[in-house]
């Protein structure tokens, strides 16, 4: 079947939702190996399921396998998103810039910290913020305060040249990094440039705990120790509370699973890099379809394979009748979702605007075989035949 892929729904536990045929290419394949098995197993047995050493020790693996000083585990990538605004000093009157292209909850970690999205247009070919456009955005802006660069797809921005924008004013610097495990661009890393950098853990993310979960990285560690008040009700090392804030927490559970599922981490992201490769190969003679592109310098992680054709619900629909599922990220933009306050969203991004009509993503895990990438291609084939 199909998706629309709004938030990666449906894909959870080697399937997606509804009904699919051992005959179908799914679209991912959602799954853990036995070490994380035995390591959640471990932990439901401890009896200790909560603020205990299991997450400590996740912590301390992510931040070193990131190059990072500090790493704070929370409940999801929207949470860590949300807490690091927080703890970066984002509030009430500030603006924050990020893509128009990026899934909602980007923009409404905006919003739950009560600063205000400005949507930036993204380059066409690597579907990150652009740079250009960033600057005249935050040129016209009467109260620039932030800026959340999306590493879409498993590809990181250009944080070279966003980097070089939030030097000249002072902008505060909250990677959005949920689909970017372990990519990098130009000798930087995710994290490398900003004062934060967050991380999803959902069931198909490059890396998974399992279930819901997210990481803040940073190398302040007052930033780390804000994040670290803000996802335990606001409570301090004495146990006041010293901020309102909600219980954010990752289990113990969880974090078994994550640290286990760290040491698989580059075998996965190999896994992928294999199958975008073949995609390429397989899809280089078809002039309809744009394949994805990997900036130079840049280390793609491909979270998503995510095409451009000119007819994607007729391309959709033929995929479909050869047994492939395919996704669209995203059909609707940031900045056109009704959730937004009136006012937000009014500046005009082409290049978005272009990208959300012709997106399509095919099936993409590290497990994807060839012969089911070679199914793909061929049916992509058959419909421009």
């Amino acid at each position: 079947m199909t998706t629309d892929g709004s938030g990666d729904r449906g894909a959870v536990g080697g399937t997606e939702s509804g009904t699919q045929s051992a005959e179908r290419v799914s679209f991912t394949d959602v799954r853990v190996d036995e070490e994380a098995v035995e390591a959640a197993v471990e932990t439901l047995r401890s009896g200790r399921y909560v603020k205990g050493p299991r997450v400590e020790t996740f912590e301390s693996a992510f931040a070193d396998a990131t190059g990072v000083d500090h790493a704070r585990a929370v409940s999801s990538g929207s949470a860590a998103l949300a807490l690091a605004l927080r703890a970066v000093g984002v509030g009430e009157g500030d603006e924050v810039f990020l893509p128009g292209h990026t899934f909602f909850a980007s923009a409404a970690s905006v919003l739950d910290a009560g600063a205000t999205p400005v949507f930036v247009d993204i380059d066409p070919e690597t579907y990150t913020i652009d740079p250009d456009d960033l600057r005249a955005a935050v040129e016209a802006s009467d109260a620039p305060a932030a800026v959340m660069p999306v590493h879409l797809y498993g590809q990181m921005a250009d944080m070279h040249a966003v980097g070089a924008v939030a030097d000249e004013y002072d902008l505060r610097v909250v990677e959005d990094a949920a689909q970017a495990h372990g990519a990098d661009r130009d000798g930087l890393s995710v994290g490398d440039r900003g004062d934060a950098a967050c991380f999803s853990f959902y069931p198909t993310k490059n890396l998974t705990v399992a279930g819901e979960g997210g990481m803040v990285v940073a190398d302040d560690g007052a930033v780390a120790d804000r994040v670290a008040r803000l996802r335990d009700h606001g409570r301090d090392e004495s146990g006041a509370h010293v901020v309102a804030a909600l219980n954010h927490r990752m289990s113990e559970v969880s974090a078994a699973v994550g640290h286990a599922e760290l040491d698989r981490l580059e075998s996965i992201t190999a896994g992928r890099r294999a199958a975008a490769l073949a995609y390429d190969d397989g899809l280089a003679d078809v002039d309809a379809v744009r394949t994805p592109v990997a900036a130079a310098g840049a280390r793609h992680v491909y979270h998503l394979y995510v095409v451009r054709v000119p007819d994607r619900a007729a391309f959709r629909a033929t995929l479909d009748d050869c047994g492939v599922d395919t996704a669209v990220h995203y059909e609707t933009p940031a900045h056109r979702q009704p959730a937004l306050p009136d006012g937000v969203g009014g500046r005009d991004l082409p290049e978005t605007a272009a990208a959300v009509d012709e997106i399509v993503s095919l099936p993409m895990h590290a497990d994807l075989s060839e012969a089911e990438v070679d199914r793909v291609c061929d049916a992509v084939r058959e419909h421009y035949a």
